[in-house]
């Protein structure tokens, strides 16, 4: 009776797709609902979301709070929500994650080397959480969420689509993905790493891969990733294509950047000291990957 009740309901889910642009990319959200108004209502509610959150943590706009966040004043849930996390991450990994990159990654943007004037304007302990605001230690601070903030809104996304039935969705931010429920009468959700072709089973997780695999630039000779080393002010060369399988997309979105910048060596030993994180490395043909027996591990990997 309970199996015959449940093949009923998911037959009664029709699955629907929406694309939107937003945060400087596409956004892709699918959900399995009733009838296609429940569905067009969770979509609008959705990327009103994310829009939200692009007004607020986007630092290619010059109004957003993210780039008046120095200045003073209360601070928002958002950018507190972002803030907290990247600070923890931040000190976690000894600097390699930092939200205080905002002038490298203008400089790197631009075409150009960053030089010691923005080298000396970050570091993650210029940054601090007081009583509700965000404080900026130093001349001349910017924040850049690029590494977090599309991790976060695929997981506001996934909550609002919750919050109007629709429980079994995928949102997916360029390359930062967040799956909800798994669609009826499956394991998980199919999520295939474009960079490497592997097809994951996702339900409750998300998944997010970080490199230059898409992003970089030859100088000299050198390819360069558009990800810098928070400590050194550099871009990295030669580092790891890193895929993440985390709980929330706000931690796989920057923990991929994170172990990017360690690489593969200092990534697994970060792994070792936090549990509940998958991993996989790429680099010239070499794949590590944490847990090392049977990737992503088996609190990731769904019961058929």
């Amino acid at each position: 009776m309970v199996a015959a009740l449940a093949l009923l309901l998911a037959g009664a889910l029709e699955r629907f797709e929406a694309v939107e642009a937003h945060m400087g990319t596409l956004v892709r959200i699918t959900v399995y609902a009733p009838d296609a108004g429940t569905a067009q209502r969770g979509f609008a509610a959705a990327f009103a979301r994310i829009a939200g959150i692009d007004a607020r943590l986007s630092d290619y706009k010059p109004g957003s709070e993210l780039s008046r966040a120095c200045a003073g004043g209360a601070a928002s849930a958002d950018l507190l929500n972002v803030v907290s996390a990247a600070l923890a991450l931040s000190e976690s990994t000894g600097g390699a994650f930092d939200i205080t990159v905002g002038r490298l990654t203008k400089a790197w943007r631009a075409g150009r080397m960053p030089d010691q004037g923005a080298r000396a304007a970050s570091g993650f302990q210029k940054l601090r959480i007081t009583a509700g605001r965000i404080v900026c230690d130093g001349e001349g601070v910017e924040l850049d969420a690029g590494a977090i903030a599309k991790g976060y809104a695929g997981d506001q996304a996934i909550e609002v689509l919750a919050r109007h039935g629709l429980s079994h969705a995928l949102v997916a931010v360029s390359g930062d993905v967040v799956a909800g429920e798994a669609p009826p009468g499956e394991p998980g959700w199919r999520v295939r790493i474009s960079a490497s072709g592997r097809v994951l089973r996702l339900a409750r997780a998300a998944v997010s891969t970080s490199g230059d695999h898409e992003q970089f630039r030859v100088i000299d000779g050198v390819r360069y990733s558009h990800i810098l080393d928070p400590r050194s002010g550099r871009p990295l060369a030669g580092a790891p294509m890193v895929t993440v399988v985390a709980r929330r997309g706000i931690d796989a979105d920057s923990i991929a950047t994170a172990l990017c910048v360690l690489g593969t060596n200092g990534g697994l030993k970060w792994l070792e000291r936090h549990p509940g994180i998958a991993a996989r490395f790429e680099r010239a043909g070499e794949i590590r990957e944490w847990p090392p027996d049977s990737w992503p591990g088996p609190m990731f990997r769904p019961k058929r």
